[in-house]
């Protein structure tokens, strides 16, 4: 690929939330103060949202990261589960042994047995859910019911809800106004503007070890920002499949045609062809795209 030809480390662009390319700035940065702010006070629901690609997934594992050992989390990707399903993966989470066969009444009697426990011992569990907006309705009811359990001072478990915006639409139902209310702390992640987008690839870049801070020129910056509309996800595919397409074309810079080759191999992205484009540049890029999808797709 190209990292030894520009000096890199590791992939600066990939789709797996690493934490280590966390942004710590702006709408990133505010939605882990307020999770953490909003864990410290001890009640209720917390929910992030925010559209698909701005990095709801990475925020979330960046949390349970930072989080001391005050706190016991139970994290679950995939809340797609009936409600019998949600009280067995949360059990699960919390390190409870059970029988698959065992009664409902019996498993929500051992989950309240070990928050109790845990409050004894001066911890705060933190269940945290990753595309909320996929769960049934008749199991965020049970999610509501299961944080009934409290003692005198306060809640036995925190929820934290990570969802697209369909899930405030969800929320909106009069059948789930009871969980609504609870939700003490809500935040909603924006793309990112033009200025930040430059921030977030150099960001990026110096992670996986490039020293260089023109690498990208201004105007592929904007370019970036112009076809990817400030999503994060949008900007890593751009700039990895622009930096094939430069890698292929022997330039020693990202420039805004290497921008818009990307873009027309990525879908969601909003760009326009330019004429002057050289045949033999957009020939080259598009054999460097092609052959970036494939190692791309299977990892190599």
């Amino acid at each position: 690929m190209y990292l030894d030809y520009f000096g890199l480390n590791e992939p600066p662009f990939t789709l797996t939330p690493d934490t280590e390319f966390f942004f710590d700035h702006g709408s990133h940065r505010e939605a882990l103060n307020v999770l953490q702010v909003a864990l410290q006070g001890g009640e209720g629901f917390i929910k992030v949202t925010g559209e698909v690609g701005t990095g709801k997934t990475l925020i979330c594992r960046k949390l349970l990261g930072v989080l001391d050992a005050q706190y016991v989390t139970a994290y679950i990707p995939n809340p797609f589960l009936n409600p019998t399903a949600l009280r067995m993966a949360l059990a699960e989470e919390l390190g409870i042994r059970f029988a698959r066969n065992i009664g409902q009444h019996r498993l929500l009697g051992l989950i309240t047995d070990k928050l109790i426990d845990y409050s004894a011992q001066g911890k705060q569990v933190v269940l945290l859910l990753d595309e909320a907006q996929a769960m049934p309705d008749e199991t965020l009811e049970a999610l509501r019911l299961l944080t009934n359990l409290e003692t005198e001072k306060r809640k036995l478990m925190q929820v934290v809800l990570f969802g697209q915006p369909e899930l405030d639409q969800r929320l909106a139902q009069k059948k789930l106004r009871q969980l609504r209310q609870r939700i003490v702390f809500s935040y909603r992640l924006d793309a990112l503007d033009r200025h930040t987008v430059g921030e977030y690839v150099c960001h990026r870049l110096g992670v996986a070890g490039c020293t260089r801070r023109d690498l990208f020129t201004p105007r592929a910056l904007k370019q970036v920002h112009r076809a990817s509309h400030g999503i994060p996800r949008l900007v890593n595919l751009l700039s990895h499949k622009a930096m094939m397409a430069a890698y292929g074309a022997g330039a020693r810079s990202v420039t805004p045609a290497h921008i818009r080759l990307a873009a027309r191999d990525t879908d969601d992205t909003r760009t326009r062809p330019h004429r002057w484009v050289k045949l033999a540049t957009t020939l080259l890029g598009v054999l460097a795209l092609t052959s970036a999808g494939l190692l791309y797709a299977y990892g190599l």
